[in-house]
């Protein structure tokens, strides 16, 4: 769902119907520092901070970031410095404050199960961030938008208190040069660092074959697995096989990109279908196909308790009631080169003539790659920053058209746009083929609520056992919906 969409309000309403809830992770660190500039769920963010075990990390961030009355108006965000192979241990310890906070309120006050979602392609905060939901004992990692083959050993190693890293991909580098990030929860405590639980790990994957090799060459164990189809909002994979586009220049899947149930069962972990899954329908063949049950991203990203920006919301769900939702796959959009579903929303960044007015500018950088320079230093590019700075990079002009900032137009999407010279950055709606289908679900209503859309799952399967639904940051199981929202 991007960032922030599935919040922690959206994970607990999940969880406490007894199904997965999932909190985005990806930019958790400056959805922080933006929230506690605007001053908004003070009370929930401080107390959550008070349970942190780094209390001077705590301080340290309130008096840095904390604004009670939020921001006089016109007043840009404060910023985090941007990832790096190497930051500073300040800069390590906010992303994990983050994600505990997200974390420790999804799951305050009740036994419910929560998971965290984020990108392996990010790969600059990742271990951070997952070192901070650990600390809160988030039950679930869930990663897609690459191949997360040694995340399991990490969890591994910080669950037994140890040092942890993984390759760092950098363009250029010699044949058999290597780059790692590392990160070791030692630099953080005076004493041993705590023993924590070890969640469980879910890679989201659009192949059996990636299944199939995941659990060959993983580092450790993996738990089960999301099977996401290109009708799926957010990033898809690339169809397999020759690349071809329809009359709007949208990729065309085939037979080839629908993974087959059965021989998801034949690998002997539990699976969750994703994409087009929002109906009672697609949840009760999911269960008699094998699927412990449904991952869910579209109706709860709509949904009261998500973290969209309600005028967001009234407007989409408008164009459910009108019939008039128009989702692209879009190739060029996502700086990371895999499609991206768009929805199509005037004054949004969806339209091009809109995009087209915006100065390009890359001051979060969570989607910038690593490369090494002809002095041998290494340096950051995203082909959605500057033109110019972009080609002096080293960068092809041609991977620069078409690309934009889903950083900024994703934070613009739950109410923590930048405040810019000519005004605020624009949202960049992602959302799955499925919202076209949500109007026997929404009907004449104006918003409806977590419980709702469970209620609509389960309807066919029943709402009995924890591991039906989950929401893409949320899960639906059989006899449960397992919903995940991300």
């Amino acid at each position: 769902m991007g960032i922030g969409v599935s919040n922690w309000r959206l994970a607990r309403a999940v969880s406490l119907r007894g199904h997965l809830g999932v909190v985005s992770g990806t930019c958790i660190d400056s959805v922080l520092v933006r929230r506690l500039q605007d001053g908004l769920d003070a009370l929930d963010i401080r107390a959550a901070m008070e349970r942190f075990p780094l209390p001077e990390v705590s301080l340290r961030t309130l008096k840095s970031y904390f604004l009670p009355n939020g921001r006089p108006e016109g007043t840009p965000y404060k910023l985090l410095p941007m990832w790096r192979e190497k930051v500073s241990k300040a800069r390590e310890q906010i992303t994990m404050l983050a994600s505990f906070v997200e974390v420790h309120l999804a799951k305050r006050d009740h036994d419910g199960l929560i998971g965290i979602n984020l990108l392996t392609k990010v790969q600059m905060p990742n271990l951070a961030t997952l070192y901070g939901a650990m600390l809160a004992g988030v039950d679930y990692v869930l990663m897609g938008a690459g191949i997360p083959r040694e995340i399991p050993g990490v969890l591994d190693a910080f669950a037994r208190g140890e040092l942890a890293s993984m390759r760092f991909d950098v363009d250029g580098l010699a044949p058999g040069e290597t780059r790692e990030l590392t990160f070791d929860p030692a630099d953080h405590f005076d004493g041993n660092p705590p023993m924590l639980k070890r969640p469980k790990f879910l890679p989201i994957v659009a192949a059996s074959s990636l299944a199939t090799m995941l659990l060959r060459k993983a580092t450790g164990e993996i738990d089960g697995f999301v099977v996401e189809g290109p009708t799926a909002g957010g990033h898809n994979a690339p169809p397999r096989g020759k690349l071809a586009v329809d009359e709007t220049g949208e990729p065309v899947y085939g037979p080839r990109d629908v993974v087959d149930p059965a021989e998801m069962k034949a690998l002997g972990k539990p699976f969750w279908m994703a994409g087009g899954t929002g109906s009672p329908e697609a949840v009760q063949q999911a269960v008699d196909a094998g699927a412990a049950g449904v991952q869910v991203g579209t109706l709860f990203a709509f949904c009261e308790e998500s973290g969209l920006a309600p005028s967001l919301k009234y407007s989409a769900l408008a164009q459910v009631r009108a019939g008039a939702v128009d989702v692209k796959t879009d190739l060029r959009a996502s700086p990371t080169g895999f499609p991206f579903k768009v929805l199509n929303l005037p004054g949004t960044n969806a339209i091009a003539e809109q995009y087209e007015q915006r100065t390009r500018i890359c001051d979060l950088g969570y989607l910038r790659t690593a490369y090494k320079r002809a002095d041998g230093r290494i340096d950051y590019r995203c082909p959605a920053e500057p033109v110019k700075d972009w080609i002096r990079k080293g960068g092809a002009p041609e991977e620069a058209v078409g690309r934009k900032c889903l950083c900024n137009g994703l934070m613009a999407n739950i109410d923590l746009a930048q405040t810019r010279d000519d005004g605020l950055e624009r949202a960049l709606l992602t959302t799955g083929n499925e919202l076209a289908n949500m109007r026997p679900f929404l009907g004449d209503r104006e918003s409806y609520s977590a419980d709702d859309v469970i209620d609509y799952l389960t309807a066919l399967v029943g709402d009995r056992r924890r591991d039906v639904v989950y929401a893409s940051g949320s899960a639906v199981s059989a006899g449960a919906a397992e919903v995940v929202a991300s």
